[in-house]
C-alpha cells in the first residue's frame, strides 16, 4: 500500500512537492492546537510563527523527520504531537520575564504547564477532524456511481444537516426502510476509507489501525 512515510521521507530530503503535502495534512492540526493552547493570551498572535518554527523544526537538514524512524514505537500523530508541544513551550519560555519578576507572561506560561494534558485532547481532536475529513475526501473522490454519490449525500444530510433517516425518508419520498441500508452501507464505506487514511498516516497493522480508528471516532 502507498503510505505518506514516502512522502514524509521525501519531505525530510527536501522536495519541494512532497514538503507541501506534508504542510497541507499536518500544518492545520498543528494551528488548531496552538491556537487553542495560546487563546486568550499575549502569545496568542504569534500562532503563525510558532506554525512556522514547526514546519523547519520537522523539515530542516538533520531535522526531527529525517530523524523519525517509520518502524519504530510509537504513533506519527504522537511524534508531530511532541514536536509541537515543544516548540510551543520554547515560545512561552522566551517570552518569560527575568527569573523571580511576576509578569502576565510567566503566569501564563506557569498555567500552560498546568494545562498540558488537556491540550493533548485539543490535539487529538484536530487530528481526528483532519483525519475523518480526508475519508470524506476519499469517498468523495472514489464515488462513481449514482448509488454511491446518494450514499454521500445521505451521510450529509445525517451528519451535516442532523436529520433522522425518517425525516430523510419524508423530504425524499424513499423507503426508510431502503435508507437505512443505505445508511449503514454508506457508514461501512467511510470507515473502510479511514481505515485505509490511517494506514496512510502511520498505522502498522491492522489491528492497530482498527483501534486507531475507533479513538479517532470517541474523539469526534
Amino acid at each position: 500500500m502507498e503510505t505518506r512515510w514516502s512522502m514524509i521521507r521525501d519531505a525530510a530530503k527536501g522536495d519541494a512537492r512532497a514538503r507541501e503535502a506534508f504542510a497541507g495534512a499536518y500544518l492545520p492540526v498543528v494551528r488548531s492546537y496552538l491556537r487553542a493552547r495560546w487563546r486568550g493570551g499575549a502569545l496568542l498572535e504569534h500562532v503563525d510563527d510558532a506554525v512556522q518554527d514547526v514546519f523547519m523544526a520537522c523539515l530542516a537538514e538533520d531535522g526531527a523527520l529525517a530523524r523519525l524512524d517509520p518502524e519504530g514505537a510509537g504513533r506519527f500523530r504522537t511524534w508531530l504531537y511532541a514536536v509541537t508541544r515543544n516548540i510551543a513551550r520554547r515560545h512561552e519560555e522566551r517570552r518569560q520575564g527575568p527569573r523571580g519578576q511576576e509578569d502576565a507572561l510567566d503566569s501564563e506560561a506557569q498555567a500552560l504547564a498546568a494545562r498540558d494534558a488537556t491540550l493533548s485532547v485539543v490535539f487529538d481532536r484536530s487530528w481526528a477532524r483532519a483525519m475523518t475529513r480526508r475519508a470524506a475526501q476519499r469517498m468523495q473522490r472514489e464515488a462513481s456511481t449514482p448509488e454511491e454519490r446518494r450514499r454521500l449525500e445521505l451521510l450529509r444530510q445525517r451528519f451535516e444537516e442532523g436529520l433522522s433517516i425518517r425525516e430523510i425518508a419524508a423530504e425524499t419520498g424513499e423507503e426508510p426502510a431502503r435508507l437505512h441500508k443505505d445508511y449503514a452501507r454508506a457508514r461501512e464505506w467511510f470507515k473502510e476509507c479511514l481505515r485505509r487514511e490511517v494506514a496512510e498516516h502511520g498505522g502498522r497493522n491492522p489491528a492497530e489501525v482498527e483501534r486507531e480508528c475507533a479513538e479517532l471516532l470517541e474523539r469526534l
